[in-house]
C-alpha cells in the first residue's frame, strides 16, 4: 500500500509541474514565527530556461547581453536592405561607353547639339515591348562595334509627352541625326529585320566635315516640344523674314538716290567694226 501510494504521488507531482508552473510566496506571521507558504499557478508560461520571472502576467521575457540583441538586429536590417534593392531593368543591361539614356527634351537637343559631326541613333523603346527586348542585345553589340557613334536611349513609358510632339507612335523606332544635316533617316525595325539598322549605320558612319552648325532637332518638332505644355521646354523660333517680303516691299526715291550708279555697257566688237567701216565709206565718198 505504502508503495502505491508513493507512485502515485510521484506521478501526480511530475504531472502538476508539467503543466503548472508554481511559484513559492511566503510569509511571516505570530510570535512563534510560522512560516505560511502558498502557491501560485502560472498556467501557459513557457518552460524554456531562457525566461525569467517577473510580476507582468504578459508574455515572457528574454533575457542576454544587450550587444547580442544588437548584432541580431543589424542583421535583419541588412538582410532587408538587400532583398529591397532595385532590380536592373534588360534595357539597363550591357550598355556601352557610347550609350546613353536621355532623361529629357533639354538633355535630347542639348547631347544632339554637342555632337557635331559624330553619327547619332536616336532609340526609342519600352520596357513591356517584346520586340524592343529581343533587339536591345544586338543594339548593344553594334554599339560596341561602332565606338564612334553616340546612341542616345529615349524610354516611351517615361517621355510619352515628348515622344507624341516629336511623331514617335510605333515602338521600336530610330532617328540617325548628323552635323549640318540634321535629321539623316528615320525607321522602325525588329530583330527580324535588323539588316535594315545595319545598312543605315553603314551608310552614315563615315567620317563627314559639315560646313554649318549642327542643326540636331527640325524646326518644327523644336516648336512642338516649346507648345507641349507637359514639358518645361522653351525655344524660339527664328525670325528670318521671307524672300518675297524683300521682292515686294517698296522702295523709296531716297534710297535709291543714295544707290551709286550702275556702269554702263561696253559696246561690243561687232558694233565697233560697223561704225568704222561707215566712217570709211562716208570718208570715202567726201
Amino acid at each position: 500500500m505504502a508503495d502505491i501510494l508513493s507512485r502515485t504521488n510521484v506521478f501526480s507531482n511530475n504531472f502538476y509541474h508539467q503543466y503548472h508552473r508554481v511559484r513559492p510566496w511566503a510569509s511571516v506571521s505570530g510570535d512563534n514565527k510560522s512560516v505560511h507558504v502558498s502557491f501560485k499557478s502560472l498556467v501557459g508560461r513557457s518552460s524554456s530556461t531562457s525566461s525569467s520571472f517577473s510580476n507582468f502576467d504578459g508574455g515572457k521575457v528574454v533575457t542576454g547581453r544587450p550587444n547580442a540583441r544588437k548584432s541580431a538586429a543589424g542583421a535583419c536590417s541588412s538582410q532587408m536592405s538587400i532583398g529591397l534593392k532595385k532590380v536592373q531593368g534588360w534595357w539597363e543591361k550591357g550598355l556601352k561607353t557610347n550609350m546613353k539614356e536621355v532623361q529629357g527634351p533639354n538633355d535630347l537637343v542639348e547631347s544632339l547639339s554637342n555632337a557635331g559631326d559624330q553619327l547619332v541613333v536616336v532609340a526609342f523603346f519600352s520596357p513591356g515591348c517584346g520586340g524592343c527586348r529581343a533587339l536591345h542585345p544586338k543594339i548593344c553589340q553594334l554599339a560596341e562595334m561602332n565606338p564612334d557613334v553616340q546612341f542616345l536611349q529615349v524610354n516611351y513609358e517615361e517621355h510619352k509627352s515628348m515622344c507624341y510632339s516629336l511623331g514617335v507612335h510605333v515602338l521600336p523606332f530610330f532617328r540617325f541625326y548628323r552635323g549640318a544635316h540634321g535629321r539623316l533617316c528615320s525607321f522602325s525595325c525588329t530583330n527580324a529585320t535588323i539588316k535594315k539598322f545595319k545598312d543605315a549605320l553603314a551608310k552614315h558612319s563615315p567620317d563627314r566635315c559639315s560646313l554649318g552648325p549642327t542643326k540636331g532637332l527640325e524646326e518644327k518638332e523644336l516648336v512642338a516640344l516649346a507648345a507641349n505644355k507637359d514639358l518645361s521646354f522653351t525655344y524660339k523660333p527664328k525670325t528670318e523674314r521671307p524672300l518675297e517680303k524683300i521682292l515686294t516691299a517698296p522702295v523709296s526715291a531716297s534710297a535709291i538716290n543714295s544707290y551709286p550708279p550702275l556702269p554702263l555697257p561696253r559696246p561690243l566688237k561687232s558694233e565697233i567694226k560697223e561704225t568704222d567701216n561707215k566712217t570709211l565709206t562716208t570718208s570715202g565718198r567726201l
